[in-house]
């Protein structure tokens, strides 16, 4: 069992008993920063999914009104006026067959977003393998498979962030910077909420979101009150 250290045990006691407001939880994490770097916020929520069914997938993207605060790196998979439209959005990485080759063969990763055009997908498919077990496979789901791969890209770096239930019925997704002001925290956490509560699959009856908890990187997670989670 992973012990934690000082200051992790007395924020643990300070900490609120029972469920708070969003805005009392921000406040708490960020009067406790529990590492010396600008931390991240995190949300996570316990849905109310069956993850033994395939037919309740949850998933989509949430843009952030405040930003994530993290420096994004975006590979766009685009050739001809697509490619010259992404570059000039500020994609890091624009091209088809040298990445395509670069990430089948040496495995490498080294962005946060992938993007694709319609045309392109044909051969990204080649990289599912790589891609898919870490997230950053294109999906028309969360716009990243479009032929607007500008509008996509300027999206990314603004602070659009992905959230995708896990096998065990989590959904995490970060919030911004401990270092951003309070009330751009609870916009970024409220816009989160609503997206995946909007998210909810047909088939699910009953509360939605079953409890939401927010923390910093290495800090005390604290539940918050929920008030639209059905």
């Amino acid at each position: 069992m992973a012990k934690h250290g000082k200051k992790y045990r007395n924020t643990l006691k300070a900490a609120p008993k029972k469920p708070v407001s969003i805005e009392e939880a921000v406040k708490f994490v960020k009067a406790h920063p529990a590492a010396k770097f600008d931390e991240t916020l995190d949300v996570a929520m316990r849905l109310g999914a069956d993850t033994k069914k395939t037919d309740t997938p949850v998933r989509g993207t949430v843009k952030l009104p405040a930003g994530s605060g993290k420096k994004v790196k975006v590979l766009v998979f685009a050739g001809g006026d697509h490619a010259d439209e992404a570059k000039a959005a500020g994609a890091d990485y624009v091209g088809l067959d040298d990445l395509i080759e670069k990430i089948t063969k040496d495995g490498w990763t080294d962005f946060d977003v992938a993007i694709a055009t319609t045309e392109a997908m044909k051969s990204v498919r080649k990289c599912a393998r790589v891609l898919g077990p870490r997230g950053l496979m294109p999906n028309p789901k969360t716009g990243t498979v479009t032929d607007d791969p500008a509008t996509a890209v300027k999206d990314a770096k603004a602070g659009k962030v992905d959230f995708r239930m896990d096998k065990t019925g989590n959904c995490c997704v970060i919030a911004g910077k401990l270092s951003f002001d309070a009330d751009k925290l609870v916009a970024n956490v409220n816009a989160i909420v609503e997206a995946v509560s909007a998210a909810r699959p047909a088939a699910i009856k009953g509360a939605f979101i079953r409890s939401l908890t927010v923390s910093s990187t290495m800090g005390v997670g604290i539940p918050c009150i929920l008030t639209d989670a059905e």
